[in-house]
């Protein structure tokens, strides 16, 4: 008795065709793959169409968290979502011609284009872009700045 046949008959045994199994890989074929969010390093050209924060406003990228944790665990795309709207670091891409030119207010500035900024939760106005969103801050609303957007304790 041959390994590929059940009884003492010579007969094959015909493999098993899932009936909607052609259907499901022909449509994954299809469908284009999610565009990776934003994030400083993969922004380059797409700052220039951005638009131009005006008088003491700064614009601002939110931290975009990892899809994976360290242990391996994939997060859901709703989880990340929610994530992203909750931030509270952000990295500047532009600043105003009036940000932090208020003597009374500010003695020397709190940040500077390329800084990863901690602001309020719901500060600035988030203007939705594809791939992410920005927001637009004003610059007293600037909380601090941080060298690395990871060592903050995110929502995940």
């Amino acid at each position: 008795m041959s390994k590929e046949t059940l009884s003492t008959s010579e007969k094959e045994i015909p493999k098993i065709k899932l009936g909607l199994e052609d259907k499901y890989k022909e449509e994954k074929k299809h469908i284009s793959p999610e565009p990776d969010p934003l994030t400083p390093e993969n922004i380059g050209d797409t700052v220039d169409e951005l638009p131009e924060p005006s008088g003491y406003r700064i614009l601002v990228l939110p931290f975009t968290p990892k899809k994976k944790s360290e242990g391996g665990i994939i997060f859901a795309q709703e989880t990340l979502d929610k994530a992203r709207i909750a931030t509270t670091c952000g990295y500047v891409l532009k600043m105003g011609d009036l940000a932090y030119k208020d003597t009374e207010k500010f003695s020397k500035p709190w940040c500077k284009k390329g800084d990863w900024v901690i602001f309020a939760r719901y500060a600035g106005s988030r203007l939705p872009i594809e791939g992410g969103e920005v927001r637009i801050l004003n610059d007293d609303e600037v909380l601090g700045t941080v060298k690395d957007p990871e060592s903050l304790l995110h929502l995940i």
